[in-house]
């Protein structure tokens, strides 16, 4: 479960800006800063008015915000910079990192328990997060709302009537490449699962383990 804030929605902005005006624009606030229109209207060699209506349609996307900044003579100038959203704009490595970090651990037999503690204390932040999320809900509400946050967190889910029971199908997993080799990740995904809900709850299938989605059969909600 995650964090990430949105990944449609930065696949969408990164489609609608890629290889235009406006991603020079983003990719020179990266390099050089903060930037003014008649700035970069002369890095791009095209007018200040042009300039501006980019710079609107950035802002309007929350990818830019400017900022009044004086100057020792004349008048105060709007300088632009990226907003944090923007930045998920840019290559990002977290993934590998994370890897890194985890094998290193899983290679010295004296630190290799940090791992299984790793995941268990991810699992209890998550659990503090949306715990509050879950009171005074019915189990079919709380399931419903647990698909909300999964969805919120990149993992694409649908919600389906079983034979059984309602079943979660989780169709990506944003964290695939950690849960790949390390199974702790699916299994405190479980648990915690159980703990929001209140009940018991089965994994049918698991992307880690070569299905086509990650699906959970919640006990109790036939």
């Amino acid at each position: 479960m995650e964090e990430i804030d949105n990944s449609d929605a930065r696949q969408e902005l990164s489609a609608r800006h890629e290889g235009s005006t406006r991603q020079t624009i983003l990719t020179l606030f990266k390099t050089k800063g903060q930037l003014n229109a008649g700035e970069l209207a002369k890095q791009l060699q095209i007018t200040e008015m042009a300039v501006r209506r980019h710079l609107s349609t950035l802002e309007r996307d929350g990818l830019i915000r400017p900022t009044l900044v004086r100057q020792a003579m004349g008048r105060p100038t709007h300088k632009y910079g990226l907003t944090d959203k923007a930045e998920y704009l840019f290559p990002r490595n977290y993934h590998s990192l994370a890897l890194d970090l985890l094998e290193e651990l899983a290679e010295d037999p004296e630190q290799a328990i940090l791992v299984d503690r790793m995941f268990e204390g991810r699992k209890r932040k998550l659990l503090e997060r949306y715990a509050s999320r879950m009171e005074g809900k019915s189990l079919k509400e709380k399931v419903s709302e647990l698909a909300v946050i999964q969805n919120d967190g990149g993992y694409m889910v649908k919600l389906e009537d079983g034979e059984d029971g309602l079943v979660l199908h989780e169709y990506n997993c944003p964290i695939a490449q950690v849960a790949n080799l390390y199974q702790q990740a699916c299994q405190c995904e479980l648990t915690l699962f159980e703990q929001l809900l209140g009940t018991s709850v089965e994994r049918t299938e698991c992307l880690a383990k070569g299905g086509g989605k990650c699906s959970y059969l919640i006990a109790g909600t036939k």
